[in-house]
């Protein structure tokens, strides 16, 4: 039985694993009061001060107050993280999923840190950008919220209304994330392909080389594979054709006339 749980576990999608276990261990522990909430939460002073407390720019993602809340951010994180990682045309490696993670993550904290709102906690934000980005694909689809069928792309503004009757301080948060996703889309695809605009949002060869892209990629349409650089007529001086070997090669030219 044990062993069967460790194998589902390890058979989870890298990124979203990666984010749930972070979020159940890190919270689990605050809310068993095995650590103190104050470490990890986000709060101007504490980075500002010397030496900085940089890892709370990190943990303040990964943080929930409640246990119910523990329970429903989880959910929510991990199946919209795996519609991402897994089935989303946008993100067909996973470097350019972690890079999305980054721009949103960094995008609220800039955005909170301007308007002064000192919030301590950004999980929401996180999940509501996930969702947005998700439900972007699924125009004239329905889901179901709860006890309510809705459009798709409704999604996220319910899921903030909800939290503003609620929880208003994670209502913030949560536009926070909403828009930071837009700006996002904005970048990546709206200006590019319907502004004729260039794309100003790319993945960087840095988090290209400390995430690797495996050729063999299971998706949730079936495996994808990742064709390797092969050498082109371009680069040889040579092309594929029913030619013979000897005229495939580029020789010495001359003048004609």
């Amino acid at each position: 039985m044990a062993d069967n749980v460790l194998a589902a576990y390890w058979e989870m999608p890298a990124v979203a694993r990666t984010l749930v276990t972070a979020t159940v261990v890190l919270s689990g522990t605050c809310l068993a009061r095995i650590l103190s909430l104050g470490l990890f939460i986000h709060h101007p002073f504490y980075l500002w001060q010397f030496p900085p407390q940089i890892w709370r720019l990190v943990t303040c993602f990964f943080l929930s107050d409640h246990p119910i809340s523990l329970l429903m951010d989880s959910y929510f994180l991990y199946r919209y993280c795996v519609s991402m990682e897994m089935g989303n045309p946008r993100f067909p490696r996973k470097v350019d999923l972690v890079w999305y993670i980054l721009f949103i993550c960094g995008t609220i904290l800039m955005i909170d840190y301007v308007l002064g709102l000192t919030s301590f906690m950004f999980l929401n934000g996180l999940i509501i950008a996930m969702v947005y980005t998700v439900t972007q694909e699924q125009r004239g689809m329905k889901t179901q919220y709860f006890v309510l069928t809705i459009p798709s792309q409704m999604l996220p503004y319910c899921m903030i209304l909800v939290a503003l009757l609620m929880a208003p301080g994670k209502a913030v948060v949560e536009v926070e994330g909403l828009v930071a996703a837009h700006l996002f889309n904005f970048l990546t695809r709206i200006w590019p392909e319907f502004g004729d605009g260039p794309r100003l949002l790319r993945t960087p060869a840095w988090l290209e080389s400390l995430v690797p892209t495996p050729r063999v990629a299971q998706r949730g349409y079936g495996t994808a594979v990742r064709p390797g650089n092969a050498p082109t007529g371009r680069t040889t001086g040579a092309s594929t054709g029913p030619l013979p070997d000897s005229w495939k090669t580029r020789g010495p030219g001359h003048r004609l006339g």
